[in-house]
């Protein structure tokens, strides 16, 4: 597959890495010379400096004859012009990155298809519904829901108190209502076997049902938590916009912002209910006059990864048990979760993983991107006469660094062991490493 990407910024540096090394045919395209950097030494690419909106450049870097065409610059206009003029050159799918929450919505989606724009990624948007989704429960570091909420994926860190660490995995009950997919430890993904057991201070990720989180909950040690009633936001920008607007009628809210003039236009963005503080997050005596120590939550969202992971640390040390850093530098989330500073949010990991949803060749319901490992977990649907249909799932030969955690059949969420024979139409939910995921493709073909 022939894929141009321009724009390399932090979403399309990464979206670049994942394809090239899936052998894709990949062009990254840019403007400044200097963000290409040493991109085509040190991955399987093709770097070129041009503009997104000339005709000439999109033609130089294959526009005219590409599969997938994705502007992800930091400008919007460019993006969406850039996509226009690609889909009229002959590129075959067009996405754009955009910064306006309102072309997202439905009524929308035609009037840009029919300019040439395909799919609209926004990346804040991404972001937010990962922590809205994830502050529901205090204890969980990500909480993902496939089929309408028929299976999930969480992951917990599990401490001493838990009543599953220690114990080899090939001695638990074969009737537990859950299936460890992986496990992280420090900078190490391990893929369970017999032998493995699960240690202090590992995150675990258990695939279960929606009824049995509070059994999860419960051998993890997790009971001491509270829910989340009421959380502090550092940083005003548009994903705690979004994130505000998405939890205000669930939670009490407050936006710590240091600008002024942000303030005041933080008061016409958000629901009423919020409230809007100026001021600097990072003052302790402010934090304390907030309410920081009678605070569920704190989400750190400035524009600096190391400013949101001491915040965090910080809150940490005032007792806040759920805390949130957007953290933009890939290099510092193991770093941030070895300091144990609570749940890392990547916006760009998050945009790439949607997009490299689209250019896979096999039709997937969803790819959603761990944050806390280099790993995605993907809903597949089962076409009639697919591989992974003909022999049970122990004799199927799956790649190493993949899993199948559980299989949707008739709405309803169901454990998978080896003897299991899945069926057309089920619905297969498989985690794997990024560089693997390619690899499945074959076996739901």
């Amino acid at each position: 597959m022939k894929i141009v990407i321009v724009g390399a910024g932090a979403v399309g540096t990464h979206l670049a890495k994942m394809l090239s090394e899936e052998n894709e045919n990949v062009v990254l395209m840019d403007e400044h010379e200097e963000r290409l950097g040493k991109m085509e030494s040190m991955f399987d690419l093709k770097a070129m400096v041009g503009l997104p909106t000339r005709i000439s450049d999109l033609e130089a870097a294959g526009a005219d004859s590409t599969d997938l065409f994705v502007a992800v610059t930091p400008d919007e206009s460019s993006n969406i012009t850039a996509c226009i003029l690609a889909h009229y050159l002959g590129a075959k799918k067009t996405i754009a990155r955009i910064d306006n929450y309102e072309y997202l919505q439905p009524k929308n989606k035609a009037y840009f298809e029919s300019l040439g724009v395909n799919s609209l990624i926004y990346p804040e948007q991404l972001a937010a519904e990962e922590i809205a989704t994830g502050i529901k429960y205090s204890w969980i570091r990500q909480l993902l829901e496939f089929g309408d909420g028929a299976l999930v994926m969480i992951g917990v860190k599990v401490r001493a108190n838990s009543t599953i660490i220690n114990i080899p995995f090939r001695e638990l009950s074969r009737d537990i209502p859950y299936h460890i997919v992986a496990l992280q430890r420090g900078d190490i993904t391990i893929i369970p076997r017999g032998n493995d057991i699960i240690e202090a201070d590992d995150l675990v990720c258990f695939m279960t049902t929606k009824d049995k989180i509070p059994y999860i909950r419960t051998i993890c040690g997790k009971e001491n938590y509270t829910e989340v009633r009421s959380i502090i936001m550092m940083g005003g920008g548009r994903i705690a916009v979004r994130t505000a607007n998405l939890i205000s009628n669930k939670v009490h809210v407050k936006i710590i912002e240091s600008d002024m003039k942000r303030c005041r236009r933080l008061v016409e963005l958000v629901d009423d209910s919020i409230m809007i503080i100026n001021g600097d997050a990072r003052d302790p005596e402010l934090l304390v006059s907030e309410g920081i120590h009678d605070t569920d939550a704190f989400i750190a969202l400035s524009d600096n990864s190391e400013t949101n992971i001491l915040a965090c640390l910080s809150a940490k040390r005032a007792g806040v048990k759920r805390t949130v850093a957007e953290i933009e530098n890939i290099d510092y989330i193991s770093m941030a979760e070895n300091m144990d500073i609570g749940s890392v949010i990547n916006k760009k990991k998050l945009a790439a993983s949607n997009i490299f949803q689209m250019m896979l060749k096999t039709d997937v319901s969803s790819v959603k991107c761990l944050t806390f490992i280099n790993a995605v977990v993907v809903e597949f649907p089962v076409r009639e006469g697919a591989y992974i249909t003909r022999k049970p799932v122990k004799e199927l030969g799956l790649p190493n660094g993949a899993n199948i955690g559980g299989l949707i059949r008739n709405g309803e969420g169901l454990h998978v062991s080896g003897n299991t024979m899945i069926q057309a139409e089920d619905h297969v939910i498989v985690f794997c490493l990024e560089h693997v995921l390619k690899k499945l493709e074959k076996y739901f073909n």
